[in-house]
């Protein structure tokens, strides 16, 4: 009688015996609290556009610093949609009230306020739009100064408190709010 054990048979057996004892404690393990697992994503809150406004107008855009994500509604109310977003670096850089888009501009370029090149001197002067601009592809200008809804090229941001005052989106979400949102859409920052 001959044997049909070949080393390929072998090497699976040997291999079988010694993850078998490694697969029964897997299965013993506590699983991973998963509430302590950062990450950037935003835990997004369902806000309703009734709480913040009157009337729809032209649109509504509400920029939730807290869950970090901008939600906007269409004049009709047929149109909503969720964005995540970043939000400022911290509380003091944070705006919070009733504003509205006044301007709307593809390709912006960036000129530093002078508190963000007093925080950091390395900054340049001016940017011309491209790559390396922090306002990303397209921006939307609220009534406040300095305070615009943009995009980044830098998507590590997004999710993350990392701005100097605005509201950031991904490119291409900027771009698709961008399109549905015309001048004297009301916008509030909460």
């Amino acid at each position: 009688m001959t044997s049909n054990l070949t080393r390929r048979s072998a090497l699976l057996g040997l291999t079988t015996a010694f993850a078998a004892p490694a697969l029964l404690r897997a299965q013993d393990a506590t699983p991973i609290e998963l509430s302590a697992v950062r990450r950037n994503a935003s835990s997004f809150v369902t806000q309703d556009w009734r709480d913040h406004f009157e009337s729809l107008g032209k649109g509504v855009i509400v920029a939730d610093t807290t869950s970090r994500a901008l939600h906007y509604w269409s004049a009709d109310g047929s149109d909503y949609r969720i964005y995540p977003t970043s939000v400022p670096m911290s509380e003091d850089l944070t705006k919070r009230g009733y504003t509205e888009v006044v301007r709307k501009k593809v390709g912006p370029t960036w000129t530093p306020t002078k508190s963000m090149r007093e925080r950091d001197p390395t900054l340049p002067d001016h940017m011309e739009a491209g790559e390396g601009n922090p306002l990303g592809s397209h921006a939307i200008y609220l009534s406040w100064p300095a305070y615009l809804i943009h995009g980044t090229h830098d998507t590590r941001k997004i999710g993350r408190r990392s701005s100097s005052g605005c509201i950031g989106l991904y490119n291409e979400k900027i771009e698709e709010l961008f399109a549905l949102t015309p001048i004297g859409t009301q916008v509030r920052v909460i």
